[in-house]
């Protein structure tokens, strides 16, 4: 049975991950293999770390699109892949990987999983997560103390630089290119329930 890509968009923050959990817990997790975006960003090994907080995480050349396409296509042939991880405490690639087998549903997400032609094109289903650019802001701010080790200066420093700039130009645009888009600062149940029946379908399609 040949897999079927899924692709997750949406702002920094807009609940990406939560759609993701719950296509999983309905789906099953042995059927459904997820793989953020975030972890093609690209290796800084060679940076110091004064050089690497000056990344640009939010624009399309910070990420390794030509490895993820290529890890995606070696999934959709039913071959496993090898896949980076990146820290984002180092701000860097760390040295090991990590082994993902093929399934019948692979989920990516991103918040510029949809910017990349090639990545539009594996897909088989295009989402794009919405939320309020306020109600975003607030969840980036606890996740990338908690998290990623970072300060309130720093987050809102990135935020006003890099963040806000690049999803209005980058990020925000791509919606266009959604099957599916899912309001994420209320409830969003109806448009999660309507995209697992059509990975539903097209597993059973697959199958059949």
């Amino acid at each position: 049975m040949k897999p079927i890509l899924i692709v997750i968009a949406g702002g920094s923050a807009s609940g990406k991950t939560t759609v993701v959990e719950e296509i999983k817990a309905k789906i099953g997790h042995e059927d459904a293999v997820f793989i953020k975006h975030d972890d093609y960003y690209r290796c800084q090994d060679n940076l110091t770390p004064e050089e690497r907080r000056k990344t640009n995480y939010d624009h399309p050349n910070s990420l390794e699109n030509d490895l993820l396409v290529k890890h995606l296509k070696i999934l959709l042939n039913n071959q496993a892949i090898d896949k980076p991880i990146y820290d984002f405490v180092t701000q860097t690639r760390k040295k090991e990987t990590e082994h993902i087998e093929p399934t019948p549903v692979i989920i990516l997400e991103g918040i510029l999983a949809l910017e990349d032609e090639r990545i539009r094109d594996l897909a088989s289903i295009k989402v794009f997560v919405n939320c309020d650019d306020d109600l975003r802001f607030i969840r980036r701010l606890k996740r990338d103390i908690s998290e990623r080790g970072r300060s309130v200066d720093m987050v809102i420093n990135q935020y006003l630089a890099t963040v806000r700039p690049m999803h209005h130009l980058f990020v925000r645009p791509t919606i266009r290119y959604a099957d599916i888009i899912i309001p994420n600062d209320r409830d969003h149940v109806i448009g999660t329930q309507m995209l697992i029946r059509n990975i539903k379908a097209l597993v059973k399609e697959n199958k059949d």
